[in-house]
C-alpha cells in the first residue's frame, strides 16, 4: 500500500467533508493522480478518515481506451455499512448531493462467502465463482460532490470512493450458476426505459467483476473478508438523475428495485 503525500490527504480530506456536508465540489480539489495507484492512495486516506470500514465494493469499468494505458479494465470504491439498503415494496429514497453527480446503476451483487485466502493475488474466473454465496438484485446509487467526476475519467472516479454514494440490495437470485447470464434487465426513469442490458453487458460478466475485486483488494492490503459485498457493474448503462427523479430497475423473472432521489442532508458521523 502506497503512503498517502500530504497533496493526496487533502485531496481526500475535501471528498470526505464535501460529502459530510452534501455540498458540491466545482472543480476536482488538487491535481490529478497520475496512475491509478495514486488515485486508489487517495481512496485509502478517504476511508481511513471516514468512519466505518467497507462492508462492500463497487466495480465500475474503463474505458477500452484508456485500459492499456492505465493497466486496468476495472476499478473499484469502497461501500459503506450507513450507505446500504434492503429494497422493499416502497420505493427507496436515494439522497443526491444537489449540484455534484447522482445515477441509477442496474447491478448484479454478490456475497462472498467463508474461507478466502487473503494472501492469495491471481485468481481464475471458475475460481472466483467458487468464492460467490449468492448473489442479489441491486442497484448502485453512483455518486459524488463533483459534477464532471465522470468527464475527468478513471483516475478522478477512483481517487472518490469510485464514485460511489451507496447500494440497494433486492431479492436473492435463486440457481444463479444457471440463470445468471440469461437474466434481462432494465432500467426505466420517470417512465422513460432508458437501458436494457444484463450480466453479459459487462467486459468478461458479472463474475469477472468478482475476479478482479479478489485480486485488487488483495493487492491493496484490504482482502475480501466472509460476507462482503460486490456491486458487479452497471448493466444497462449509468442514468444520470437529480432530485425527485423516480426509477425502477427490473430484472424480469427475478424482481425490482424502485428509487425516489431526495437532497441529500448534511451527515454527522
Amino acid at each position: 500500500m502506497l503512503l498517502v503525500t500530504p497533496g493526496e490527504k487533502a485531496i481526500a480530506e475535501a471528498f470526505v467533508a464535501a460529502r459530510r456536508a452534501a455540498k458540491p465540489l466545482n472543480a476536482y480539489p488538487g491535481p490529478m493522480p497520475a496512475d491509478l495507484a495514486r488515485a486508489y492512495a487517495i481512496q485509502e486516506a478517504a476511508i481511513r478518515l471516514r468512519s466505518g470500514q467497507p462492508v462492500g465494493w463497487k466495480v465500475g469499468g474503463v474505458p477500452s481506451a484508456l485500459q492499456a494505458t492505465l493497466g486496468a479494465h476495472r476499478l473499484a470504491g469502497a461501500v459503506f455499512a450507513d450507505s446500504l439498503w434492503a429494497a422493499g415494496e416502497a420505493p427507496t429514497l436515494l439522497p443526491v448531493i444537489e449540484g455534484g453527480f447522482a445515477a441509477i446503476e442496474a447491478e448484479f451483487v454478490a456475497r462472498i462467502g467463508p474461507d478466502v485466502d487473503p494472501s492469495r493475488t491471481e485468481w481464475t474466473l471458475e475460481a472466483a465463482a467458487d468464492q460467490v454465496e449468492a448473489i442479489f438484485i441491486g442497484v448502485e446509487w453512483s455518486g459524488s460532490p463533483l459534477s464532471a467526476i465522470n468527464d475527468l475519467g478513471p483516475l478522478a472516479v477512483a481517487s472518490d470512493f469510485g464514485n460511489n454514494l451507496g447500494l440497494v440490495i433486492g431479492v436473492e437470485l435463486t440457481n444463479w450458476r444457471e440463470r445468471l447470464d440469461g437474466i434481462e434487465v432494465e432500467t426505466v426513469i420517470d417512465g422513460v426505459s432508458v437501458g436494457r442490458g444484463g450480466s453479459l453487458s459487462l467486459a468478461g460478466g458479472a463474475l469477472e467483476s468478482v475476479r478482479f475485486l479478489l485480486e485488487h483488494c488483495a493487492r491493496q492490503g484490504r482482502p475480501l473478508r466472509p460476507g462482503t459485498l460486490v456491486s458487479t457493474g452497471a448493466v444497462t448503462g449509468v442514468h444520470r438523475v437529480g432530485a425527485g427523479s423516480e426509477s425502477t430497475c427490473i430484472f424480469k423473472g427475478v424482481g425490482e428495485i424502485r428509487c425516489t432521489t431526495v437532497p441529500a442532508e448534511p451527515h454527522r458521523d
